[in-house]
């Protein structure tokens, strides 16, 4: 007779580390901070992790959907620059004449938000037209769109006082900030879209296996196109986010390294790297996780660059595990 087969644990053990590890490793960094960092369970060390996360998680919902679909996205950093230092110049009236200062503003939000939204455009366009890898085709906006940013503001801090723009960020609805409540909108509507609607299914059967894709009818281009622009946009608001925190728009440092950040938490959360699976909230924990641990080891004494070490560590692990779950 033969034997049963035994089980495999290791492979076991990958399985569920695929599955829940980064709700595992979310549970324990918060676990070790009620135990043991002080001021950690209250309203305050809440909102002040919520609202970092904000920014990063707005950038990492339009990256889900880039790598999604098999791409990548270096730009975000610098079309949040683009945003951030053109909103000021609009709102007070430095481009153009303003009829008054509500018009400014709106005008500040929607207008910035558009132009990322091109630059996201020209991103496709360069992917989609000349079949440029998505990693060379965004370096060029990486490097240049920075400097466009930087040429539009001489490079000049852009300090304002306009309470009524700033709402964005220090406002709250319920007790909650206002910038918490754009990231869950923002989550919620990503959400369904990627799970309930036909677009997400093409989303993910383009980073599956494009060539079936495109044999399947499925517009390659078109939707490849619309996950850059999603991404300018989400790049755009975040950048209007970060200048509304800090009351200054500064095109040499908004965004600067976002781009890890927010591929960090994707990889973390659990979409595959290589495209045909995504989870926005998987994203969404993977950005808790990263910004817990710069928090927690901030918190106990231990220098902001060990951080980067841990989050490099996050990802080869989570590669690692997506290795495992193709294997």
């Amino acid at each position: 007779m033969r034997r049963p087969r035994r089980g495999r644990p290791l492979s076991d053990i990958s399985v569920f580390l695929k599955r829940w590890g980064a709700v595992l490793a979310l549970v324990l960094l918060i676990l070790f901070n009620l135990a043991f960092t002080p001021h950690f369970a209250t309203t305050q060390t809440l909102a002040i992790n919520l609202t970092q996360v904000a920014v990063v998680m707005v950038v990492g919902v339009g990256m889900t959907l880039v790598i999604a679909t098999g791409g990548i996205d270096l730009s975000v950093g610098s079309l949040m620059a683009i945003a951030g230092a053109l909103s000021p110049m609009i709102f007070t009236g430095q481009l153009f004449p303003v009829p008054n200062l509500y018009v400014g503003i709106a005008l500040g939000i929607v207008l910035p938000v558009m132009v990322a939204g091109m630059f996201g455009y020209f991103n496709g366009w360069l992917i989609t037209r000349f079949s440029i890898q998505p990693i060379i085709a965004t370096l060029v906006l990486f490097i240049a769109g920075r400097g466009i940013a930087q040429v539009w503001t001489n490079g000049d801090l852009q300090v304002f006082k306009v309470p009524e723009f700033q709402q964005i960020a220090i406002g709250r609805l319920l007790g909650v900030p206002f910038q918490v409540w754009i990231m869950a909108v923002i989550v919620i509507a990503a959400t369904w879209t990627l799970r309930k609607t036909v677009f997400g299914r093409q989303v993910l059967a383009i980073g599956g296996n494009e060539a079936a894709a495109r044999l399947a009818g499925v517009p390659v281009a078109r939707v490849k196109t619309i996950v850059y622009v999603v991404s300018g946009v989400c790049s755009g608001i975040a950048g209007l986010i970060v200048i509304a925190m800090n009351s200054a728009a500064d095109a040499n440092l908004i965004g600067l390294g976002i781009e890890l950040d927010a591929i960090a938490a994707v990889a973390v959360g659990g979409t595959l790297l290589t495209g045909g699976r995504a989870t926005i909230l998987g994203t969404l924990i993977g950005a808790l996780i990263i910004q817990l641990v710069r928090y927690t080891l901030l918190a106990n004494g231990v220098p902001d660059s060990a951080a980067l070490i841990v989050k490099a560590g996050l990802i080869i692990l989570a590669v690692w595990l997506q290795r495992q779950d193709r294997a």
